[in-house]
């Protein structure tokens, strides 16, 4: 994982302002339509397009725009920017090279490419799955809408003429005591820094509140990012770099990745498989099956599709805390393929502590057990 920073230092691969992750080259549509502007789709929903000149960005928008509606003219023309869908747009794009050229010059040639993208807000992501006559994820869709909360309603547009609050590491610590979650969500939009305070309390040495200081952070992030949500892609980013840095402890960064994952899937959901790479340290393992299993209450796909199956050597592992956690995550993807393992553990009587939605639960692995081999069985004659 790279820093956010780096990408305007050197050439570098192109990436999504939304989610922050790295897209694939742009390709020609497979229907011949418009001017043929080379487009792609980025795993966080985003369409995006490329205008090689630079001087063709109104028709690289209209494009864009039309394309993310699925080729719904009417409805193209009816939405409103900010209200109905974001913007943004990537510049000194090489079509060439599929790179980020910041001196805008590469071996004697002029580069000004751009790259414009387009994402809907929810509501219209819903009424394009409409037009596009997708019986069977929309039947997916409201399996997943039945089986959690529904995503944030898109934030109010904040008057450009309000006076902007200023926050404070006192502040911040207050408002998340207290629970206030819509007046840190405030300070997130006037204020940038409020994400990083946030971020500061993680390093709280009491579990307990621990706990509830990432859930929280989880809940800004999930309303900021229906506005901004290039805002939460950085602390994504920062959280990561966190977590791999040796020389410090990563307290609550990485249960922070995933309850930020798992409040918004459907734009941060490629972050998934990252939380792979903290299996290996004992000191988060337990925190990243956590996050996996968050994750997995209103998207078991997103977990699937990672090697799972990798960690059922560790139904075995010494620590009682990492054998709970993934009894858990195996209940809640339905992992049919872990029922014999996972078997015995209903005689395991440890008790361990699982926070749900910032609020710990004392439990045995035996219940973990037990309810996680109903999950699995659930649906068979």
């Amino acid at each position: 994982m790279r820093g956010m920073a780096s990408k305007a230092e050197a050439n570098c691969t192109p990436w999504c302002p939304f989610c922050g992750g790295d897209i694939e080259p742009p390709s020609e549509a497979k229907q011949r339509k418009m001017t043929e502007f080379p487009m792609g789709r980025c795993s966080c929903g985003a369409i995006y397009v490329s205008d090689a000149t630079g001087h063709n960005v109104g028709s690289a928008m209209v494009e864009c725009l039309v394309s993310a509606c699925n080729d719904e003219w009417d409805l193209a023309w009816e939405l409103m920017p900010e209200e109905d869908y974001l913007t943004g747009r990537v510049e000194d794009y090489d079509e060439v090279t599929h790179q980020i050229i910041p001196k805008r010059n590469l071996d004697g040639r002029a580069v000004r490419g751009v790259l414009f993208f387009v994402r809907l807000h929810k509501e219209l992501e819903e009424i394009v799955a409409r037009f596009e006559y997708r019986q069977q994820q929309e039947n997916e869709f409201a399996k997943q809408k039945e089986r959690g909360p529904s995503l944030p309603e898109v934030e109010p547009e904040r008057d450009p003429r309000r006076k902007k609050k200023r926050s404070t590491k006192q502040i911040v610590r207050q408002l998340a005591v207290q629970g206030d979650v819509s007046a840190l969500v405030d300070y997130a939009f006037d204020d940038k820094r409020t994400l990083r305070f946030l971020q500061r309390l993680l390093y709280e040495p009491d579990l307990r509140v621990r706990g509830k200081i990432t859930w929280i952070l989880a809940e800004v992030c999930s309303r900021v990012a229906t506005r901004e949500p290039g805002q939460v892609a950085d602390l994504l980013h920062r959280l990561f770099e966190a977590c791999s840095d040796s020389a410090s402890t990563p307290w609550g960064m990485v249960e922070a990745i995933g309850a930020i994952v798992a409040c918004r899937p459907d734009i941060y959901g490629a972050f998934t498989r990252h939380l792979y790479n903290f299996l290996h340290d004992t000191s988060t393992r337990a925190g990243a099956i956590w996050g996996l299993a968050e994750i997995a209450l209103n998207r078991p796909d997103l977990v699937r599709k990672t090697p799972f199956y990798s960690l059922l050597v560790l139904l075995n592992d010494q620590d009682a805390e990492v054998r709970g956690q993934l009894v858990r995550l195996l209940g809640r993807i339905q992992a049919r393929e872990a029922a014999f393992q996972v078997m015995p553990l209903q005689q395991d009587t440890t008790v361990i502590c699982i926070f749900e939605q910032g609020e710990p639960v004392e439990c045995t692995i035996a219940e973990l057990a037990a309810d996680a081999l109903e999950n699995i069985h659930k649906g068979e004659v």
